[in-house]
């Protein structure tokens, strides 16, 4: 595919993703007696490729709900019983943009996105007197509504003074939580804050205004660009700190020392939350190949199951195992680092309702440390690869062989690249990059360095056998 990746269309708009090609893709897309809703980040070039996005789903046929500036999970909320399109590069630079159909809450699955690239060469338009109508929609108050509710409904209690828990329909779990919350000058700042608050936190928010240019931080959330979010952690009274990206997918939990709390610890809590409040008596979690067997662990201990599906699919994932499943199965969540689909709320990445719910937990557990004592924080590392394009398929068979060869006592899965898991739960993932000319090893384990090093050797040989 040559314009879709793992999180729709993405890029330069200078060179990509121009008006012209948003055009293209409404017409591509809409058709007689759909309903679309359209949405756009906070970035300078979102009204112009909002407009032509809007001008091509009409003359297509389609109606247009226009919904301005909103978060990517108040885009897709609203795209519940009719399809939707988000104007968004998420965390990439101020230069980019990007393109992201939904139908019915869903990201659009391969097939889908095959059909689109097939008819944007040549879409059609419909006759001038079928063409679409247009409207505004204001939602996001009933998507902060809609948040507000779900979190108050997976934390039903409020407990009193003395340890006592009362039922209230409006419950506040985050009843005496004080929170720092980075908005990034992403559109966030429209609903996290706000939640939050109304939940019963004490919220204090930074680069709060919705900034095209990000001038205040990279849109991306890392431990190199949240100095900013630490040091006011470092200077006040905190609970935890949250972090999102230019449209709020994606976020980043921080303790009160300002230290980032490692992406799959946070996954590992979450899943073992919806794993022990499953209903069905088969609880599935679907994470990605490169997820740390923490998440395993958390979950096998409150009673579930953990399958893989390949990045940027989460939502095939769910499809597959809600087919595969029986009677009692049920997908309580899904996730890879830092994106979450809470399964119960919707079929979409959620990082307001992320924040929502990993602070109520933070409440009901007594801190971030208290949090994680649960689970084991293996030393991570990631490393790249150097591996020409025409070399990766090539190579990656050899893998598949090469690597159990080597690692004789690992359970091997290759699925998804090539995934090797120890019997202490250590692990390592070799996979290839699908944007760079790299090979990616992934490894978790209280003797990282030499696993990662043990790995390298087997890789860089199967490449330069390959070449």
């Amino acid at each position: 595919m040559t314009l879709f990746g793992t999180a729709g269309i993405r890029g330069p708009v200078e060179d990509t993703v121009r008006p012209a090609l948003a055009l293209s893709v409404g017409q591509a897309a809409g058709e007689p007696g759909a309903t679309f809703v359209v949405g756009r980040d906070g970035r300078e070039t979102g009204p112009a490729l909002a407009a032509a996005m809007e001008a091509g789903l009409e003359s297509a046929g389609a109606d247009v709900l226009r919904l301005g500036p909103v978060p990517t999970p108040a885009l897709a909320f609203a795209s519940q019983g009719r399809r939707g399109v988000m104007l968004t590069a998420s965390h990439n630079p101020p230069e980019d943009n990007g393109i992201k159909l939904f139908a019915d809450g869903v990201e659009y699955d391969r097939d889908a996105e095959l059909a689109i690239e097939a008819a944007v060469d040549a879409p059609e338009s419909v006759r001038w007197d079928e063409w679409g109508k247009s409207a505004s929609l204001e939602i996001l108050e009933t998507y902060r509504d809609a948040v507000t509710a779900y979190v108050r409904e997976q934390f039903p209690t409020l407990s009193d003074a003395d340890g006592a828990e009362t039922p209230t329909v409006e419950s506040r779990p985050l009843e005496g939580l004080s929170i720092a919350v980075d908005c990034g000058g992403g559109v966030g700042a429209l609903a996290t804050p706000q939640i939050l608050e109304r939940l019963g936190a004490r919220v204090a928010a930074i680069n709060a205004t919705v900034d095209g240019h990000f001038s205040a931080r990279e849109s991306k959330p890392t431990p190199e660009t949240l100095t900013d979010l630490s040091a006011f952690l470092e200077s006040g009274s905190f609970d935890l700190g949250i972090a999102q990206d230019g449209d709020a997918d994606r976020f980043v939990v921080l303790g009160p020392d300002g230290e980032v709390i490692h992406e799959d610890t946070i996954l590992a809590v979450v899943a073992a939350h919806y794993t022990r409040q499953a209903d069905g008596s088969d609880p599935v979690v679907v994470t990605t190949p490169n997820a740390s067997a923490r998440i395993d662990e958390r979950v096998r201990a409150a009673g579930g199951r953990v399958e893989r599906v390949r990045l940027g699919s989460l939502h095939e994932g769910i499809a597959r195992e809600r087919e595969r499943g029986e009677a009692g199965t049920e997908v309580v969540f899904a996730a890879e680092p830092w994106k979450h689909i809470h399964t119960r709320f919707g079929g979409w990445i959620d990082g307001v309702a992320s924040a929502g719910i990993t602070a109520a937990l933070t409440r009901e557990a007594g801190g971030t440390d208290e949090l994680r004592d649960p689970v084991s924080e293996r030393p991570y590392r990631k490393v790249s690869v150097d591996c020409p394009e025409a070399v990766k398929e090539p190579a990656m068979d050899a893998l598949e062989t090469a690597l159990p060869d080597a690692f004789p006592d690992a359970e091997v899965d290759t699925d998804y690249g090539v995934r090797l898991e120890f019997p202490d739960a250590s692990w390592v993932l070799v996979r290839p990059s699908g944007t760079e000319p790299y090979v990616r090893i992934y490894a978790e384990s209280d003797g990282v360095d030499q696993l990662v090093t043990d790995a390298r050797e087997v890789v860089e040989t199967a490449i330069a056998n390959a070449d």
